[in-house]
């Protein structure tokens, strides 16, 4: 049987149990102060602003398959409507749970339609190296938002 207790009797237990903790800091002017908006953020198992900002860059296209403990964002094809005959696809990996540039890689792929079928056609590097810049760009705003400047 769980035992329950009312909400002013639960803050004082947990009061009485942390205020031992509160002590530990011994006054100590040396303790560096928290950074509430660390590069390495861990309630995901990747970075969560590689990870919303990756979201937020390919919103435009439909997901197929998104991992947040993996890093792994996958799309479906998208075509853009001012270019019906070509499409693309793209994976999204998220390597490790700090805010680099290292932490981020982005795979493409390119159909393009002739004959009424779709044929792989090669995606110019600089169009990943972009994609990449913009999440990494956006990642550090939304980090830097965070921090309140």
């Amino acid at each position: 049987m769980v035992r329950r207790f009312s909400a002013p009797v639960s803050a004082g237990l947990l009061l009485v149990a942390l205020l031992p903790l509160a002590a530990c800091g011994g006054g100590s002017k040396d303790r560096p102060e928290a950074d509430l908006a660390a590069s390495r953020v861990t309630t995901i198992g990747v970075n969560a602003y590689l990870w919303r900002a990756a979201l937020d860059t390919i919103s435009f296209m439909p997901l197929v398959q998104t991992d947040s403990n993996g890093g792994v964002i996958v799309t479906d094809w998208y075509a853009n409507p001012n270019s019906p005959n070509e499409r693309m696809k793209l994976t999204v990996s998220i390597l490790d749970q700090d805010l680099r540039a290292d932490a981020l890689r982005v795979a493409a792929s390119r159909q393009v339609s002739q004959n009424g079928q779709w044929l792989d056609a090669p995606v110019k590097a600089a169009t990943v190296q972009k994609l990449e810049e913009v999440i990494l760009t956006k990642a550090r705003d939304l980090r830097r938002t965070s921090i309140g400047g």
